[in-house]
């Protein structure tokens, strides 16, 4: 297990910084950061380590919108120094996700200095990039050390705060995709990580008037849910205790407006949003009696491979081959094995029914949103509602997981 030591969150987190660096006898840095994050901290974390008369490069990225993606990992590779040195990211998930990837690709560690409570990234392994214009989470390296400056992020933009606490409590559905994951598909689960996930989302719902407002106490309280949340996923190994059906949406809109050249708006944005509607999917499994899913169950076939890659290529054309390979545990689904998953279904609609039952209903969604003056409707995030659609149409596909929507889909109950 990789350990992340300090994790520190509060005042003069560059001071913190030093003293670390001389304790650690760390004597050369490249910090990144864009032109937003290094006005906010950067400037000041160049200038002491230069105070200490320690050598620091710093790349500041440019840019309209910053993106992980080619683009940006390459400027960075090339622009790096070379020989031994630690890697400093200044600024919130893209720019901790770029220097995750380029750090874990030289073999050099890297330090976390977050400027805002915005993503729950900051202590994963995981490095969400856009890779040949699909979203894909590469496995590379966790952060040696964090720093996270109260100053700073309390003075953040409430957008990007918001995002945070969007991101945080979308992991409702996405702990309750991981059960029916476990459950129907197997999929490998931890009850341990699984509490202590809830725990830090109720702690953000429990305080979600004071990130509202944006005090010291609910940045704290923020941050603190999302650095709990990047370690569940660095103790689980993968993203899956953080990650589940409203997750892909957001990265299928994400994807769709940049290949479009439209903004992307903040991942957490989108994934709040999306969490109202995944809610929603699971409030029509809770309706559905006994009796109304074996009837479903009784008339369910399934697509063959043909039918599904031409959906796949309808929803992602170039890109398709790409998505097809993620699903392809899904495609190559035989007749008897999707039998073996409407029986699961039938003697586990009990335990089924139970996780549909904690997830709240879209309503109390919203509610826990606006109270943080959260992202509540499509408009605002720049999405039309076919775009809605197409989100939960075609964004299941873009992970071999199964989710609500892979149920509902099964129980031929709409996705939108």
């Amino acid at each position: 297990m990789t350990k992340i030591d300090p994790i520190y969150v509060g005042h003069n987190a560059a001071q913190h910084l030093i003293e670390y660096c001389g304790q650690q006898g760390l004597k050369r840095f490249c910090m990144i950061s864009d032109n937003n994050t290094y006005a906010a901290l950067g400037s000041q974390v160049e200038a002491a380590l230069k105070a200490a008369h320690l050598e620091v490069t710093s790349l500041v990225l440019t840019g309209a919108e910053i993106i992980a993606d080619e683009h940006y990992l390459i400027h960075v590779l090339i622009n790096a120094p070379l020989g031994e040195c630690t890697f400093i990211s200044v600024g919130t998930g893209t720019l901790t996700d770029i220097t995750r990837f380029v750090s874990h690709r030289t073999g050099r560690s890297f330090i976390s200095m977050p400027t805002a409570p915005s993503v729950d990234g900051f202590t994963s392994v995981g490095a969400p990039l856009v890779v040949g214009g699909v979203k894909t989470t590469i496995l590379c390296q966790a952060p040696i050390a964090v720093f996270a400056d109260l100053d700073t992020m309390t003075k953040a933009p409430h957008r990007l705060i918001a995002a945070g606490f969007g991101d945080m409590i979308g992991k409702i559905t996405s702990l309750a995709d991981w059960k029916l994951g476990s459950l129907l598909w197997e999929e490998p689960f931890d009850q341990t990580i699984y509490n202590r996930s809830e725990a830090a989302i109720n702690q953000c719902i429990s305080h979600a008037d004071e990130i509202g407002q944006q005090t010291e106490a609910g940045v704290r309280y923020l941050m603190d849910a999302l650095i709990e949340s990047g370690l569940c996923m660095l103790d689980f190994g993968n993203s899956r205790p953080a990650s589940g059906a409203e997750h892909h949406a957001s990265h299928y809109w994400e994807m769709k407006l940049l290949r479009e050249h439209r903004p992307a708006i903040l991942h957490g944005a989108k994934v709040g949003y999306a969490l109202m509607l995944v809610a929603d999917r699971y409030a029509k499994v809770r309706a559905l009696s006994r009796k109304d899913m074996l009837d479903r169950l009784e008339g369910a076939t399934l697509p063959s491979k043909q039918q599904e890659a031409e959906v796949i290529h309808a929803g992602y054309g170039a890109l398709a081959d790409d998505v097809m390979k993620e699903h392809a545990a899904f495609l190559n689904l035989t007749e008897a094995g999707f039998d073996t998953v409407k029986q699961r279904i039938a003697d586990k609609w009990d335990a089924i029914q139970d996780v549909a039952e904690h997830v709240p209903p879209p309503e109390q969604i919203k509610a826990y949103l606006s109270a943080a003056r959260a992202i509540t409707d499509a408009k605002t995030l720049g999405l039309g509602e076919d775009e809605v659609k197409l989100g939960f149409q075609y964004g299941h596909y873009l992970r071999n997981r199964f989710t609500v929507l892979k149920l509902n889909r099964i129980l031929g109950l709409p996705l939108t």
